[in-house]
């Protein structure tokens, strides 16, 4: 993974010096703001497949001379079923109509979104990797 790794990283080096360009030419919030979470995604995600290719080390696929059945077989740990998605979407739909019709429903939704989320982090944290 490292070649995805140094492709978000070049990306958000992009969304960065755009944002400091934009920054010093515009004065405006709303494009500052938007550059700022683009940075801040791109170098999210490298720095997930940074940390997946010092964890894994180097794939069939980042080599050249590879063949292409040194990529069969199972390649990580997929979980068979789990009802923790369904309750993260349902917490973000009611957190977005607390937005709409008050700050009471937005915090059931919050509460709904974070119960969810948790669940998601945690549900096979004890399988051992």
């Amino acid at each position: 993974m490292r070649f995805e790794a140094y492709l978000f990283a070049g990306v958000a080096v992009f969304f960065g010096v755009m944002g400091g360009i934009y920054d010093w030419f515009a004065r405006e919030p709303a494009g500052k703001a938007a550059l700022a979470i683009a940075f801040l995604m791109s170098a999210l995600i490298s720095v997930f497949f940074f940390v997946q290719y010092r964890r894994h080390g180097t794939r069939a696929q980042d080599r050249r001379e590879a063949a292409v059945a040194e990529t069969a077989g199972p390649l990580e740990f997929f979980a068979p079923h789990s009802w923790y998605p369904p309750l993260t979407a349902a917490g973000a739909a009611v957190l977005a109509l607390g937005m709409v019709f008050g700050v009471w429903l937005m915090l059931i939704g919050a509460g709904i979104a974070l119960a969810g989320t948790v669940g998601f982090v945690f549900q096979y944290a004890g399988r051992g990797a």
